[in-house]
């Protein structure tokens, strides 16, 4: 149950954080550096990780503003 919660809460995190990672493994195998002197594009696993962590940070800018609190005059 507590598994069903937190993926609904957090379910496009989640959903940018896999696509990242299948976009950051298809970036290595497609483009990837074969020489071995990229840092991020010679290792599978670093350039999946990279993606998946850009994919989350795309997919949690769709999160709604915070609601403004009226002062005690009502206005905004």
């Amino acid at each position: 149950m507590k598994l069903r919660k937190f993926t609904s809460k957090y379910k496009w995190q989640l959903f940018g954080t896999g696509i990242g990672i299948i976009a950051g493994f298809l970036y290595w195998y497609y483009i990837g550096c074969t020489s071995g002197t990229c840092p991020i594009q010679s290792n599978w696993h670093t350039s999946s990780l990279y993606g998946g962590l850009l994919g989350y940070f795309v997919s949690d800018l769709k999160k709604k503003p915070a609601a403004k609190e009226e002062d005690q005059d009502g206005a905004v």
